[in-house]
């Protein structure tokens, strides 16, 4: 048969198109809030006697956000054609999980709100499909850091990262400081009671953090997000990124504080708890800003782990238990065509059953007992000619009114009460009474319909 040119595709109605591959990328399991806890160090300036630097460390409680941009984000090229870009907002919350603020709860230690984006490959400049992230903090910085992201096998591998200051442009060149033995009593670190909890092996090596908290837990893959504010330092793009600081952290002569460069890793994984078989979503990160004072550059390293909040998972075990519902909807897709053509035969009938939904929706008849008109009741007793006064007789109920018409009793002047017609039945006693006039023996019969079938429902007199 000769094809048609003016064939198109289309979604059929009433069909929902499945969308398998998210605009964000492997970004996409990111909406929704996250929490759990983590470990923070930084290196202060420390401006009076004694010392240049402090170093604070902190145990850390947070909440991390991410909130879906709706729809896309178009940038416009002039070397190369448009891209659109698609991201999520995000606030990160951190508090001090061991010191208090004066009203009792955790002191606030960070609040930062930011910007993810999923950024397509790219032709000018070449750079391949990447991701980006831009973040203010209150200190008075803000930064885009941009990489790469990449689905391993098996659990996230962690390097040790060292919070060793280096000479500026040495990062080999290491200047290590008594305060950083927790052993050794210093009057420029955290004190002894504000970090309850942390041991020589975390200041030695935060990510050690991050790998305690996959012990008991199973993963089979890993997504990999790495980030840097320094253009092609160990991630793509080899273009872009960087970090601005206020007037007051650059300095003048000198610098108070300026943020040098950021680099960060995050790892997203769906694990098993070995103990229980619940599973969950874990978002683990290690970052590294790199602060620059006092002829050196000093790591602030912040590490923590998070578990999705607010989504259910049931255990492995669970989903072994409802393997039909999988078997279930490969039947439905088997029997895809009768589908189609059942769904095309209703189509074809939809004038038909419209006027049917029409007919269903009309209200129910005033009169439902056929026959040539309604059948009227005297005020006073039985119905026929010289019954004696006595209660009125009721109305047939709404089951009686509705009886089938093989089964709908006679009118007649044998019959007891009024019915439709139907075969002649015994007179019913008359209630007696004093006042009352003696009935005569016989009564003349009312005519009887003609016996036979009846349309149900109401019909013209």
């Amino acid at each position: 048969m000769p094809i048609n040119t003016d064939t198109r595709l289309v979604p059929i109605p009433g069909i929902p198109h499945l969308q398998l591959v998210s605009p964000l990328g492997l970004l996409a399991p990111l909406p929704g809030k996250w929490a759990g806890t983590g470990f923070n160090q930084i290196w202060r300036p420390f401006h009076g006697p004694g010392s240049d630097n402090f170093l604070e460390l902190n145990l850390t409680s947070e909440t991390l956000e991410f909130s879906d941009i709706g729809g896309e984000i178009p940038n416009r090229g002039l070397v190369q054609d448009d891209i659109s870009l698609f991201g999520m907002t995000y606030l990160q919350q951190v508090a001090d999980a061991v010191v208090k603020d004066t009203s009792g709860n955790p002191a606030g230690i960070h609040i930062e709100p930011g910007i993810w984006v999923n950024v397509p490959l790219t032709t000018d400049p070449g750079e391949p499909a990447t991701v980006a992230r831009m973040a203010n903090i209150p200190h008075g910085t803000s930064l885009l850091a941009q990489g790469t992201a990449q689905v391993f096998p098996g659990p996230p591998q962690f390097a040790p990262v060292d919070i060793t200051p280096f000479f500026i442009g040495a990062p080999g060149n290491l200047v290590p400081f008594p305060s950083q033995q927790l052993g050794n009593v210093s009057a420029f670190r955290s004190a002894p009671a504000d970090i309850v909890g942390v041991t020589q092996a975390m200041v030695d090596n935060p990510n050690s953090v991050l790998a305690a908290a996959l012990v008991g837990r199973t993963i089979h893959s890993t997504t990999v997000i790495r980030i840097s504010t320094r253009a092609g330092q160990n991630t793509a793009p080899a273009v872009g990124g960087g970090v601005s600081d206020i007037a007051f952290l650059d300095g003048a002569a000198a610098p108070n504080a300026r943020v040098d460069g950021m680099e960060a890793t995050f790892w997203i994984s769906d694990f098993t708890n070995d103990a229980d078989g619940t599973v969950g979503t874990l978002l683990q990160y290690s970052q590294v800003v790199v602060l620059n004072f006092a002829p050196l550059s000093w790591p602030h390293v912040s590490v923590a782990n998070l578990v999705k909040q607010g989504v259910t998972k049931a255990p492995i075990k669970d989903i072994v238990d409802h393997k039909h519902l999988v078997k279930d909807k490969i039947e439905i897709k088997e029997h895809k065509v009768e589908i189609k053509e059942v769904k095309v035969e209703i189509k074809e009938h939809k004038a038909e059953i419209k006027e049917l939904k029409h007919e269903l929706e009309l209200p129910f008849p005033q009169n439902p007992l056929p026959g040539p008109g309604p059948v009227e009741l005297p005020q006073g007793g039985p119905v026929g000619p010289g019954g004696p006064a006595g209660p009125a007789t009721p109305a047939p109920s709404f089951g009686q009114a509705f009886i089938a018409p093989a089964e709908r009793p006679t009118v007649g002047g044998q019959s007891g009460g009024a019915g439709a017609a139907g075969p002649a039945g015994p007179a019913a006693a008359a209630p007696s009474s004093p006042a009352a006039a003696p009935a005569p023996a016989t009564a003349p019969a009312a005519p009887a319909e003609k016996a036979g079938p009846q349309e149900d429902g109401p019909r013209e007199a």
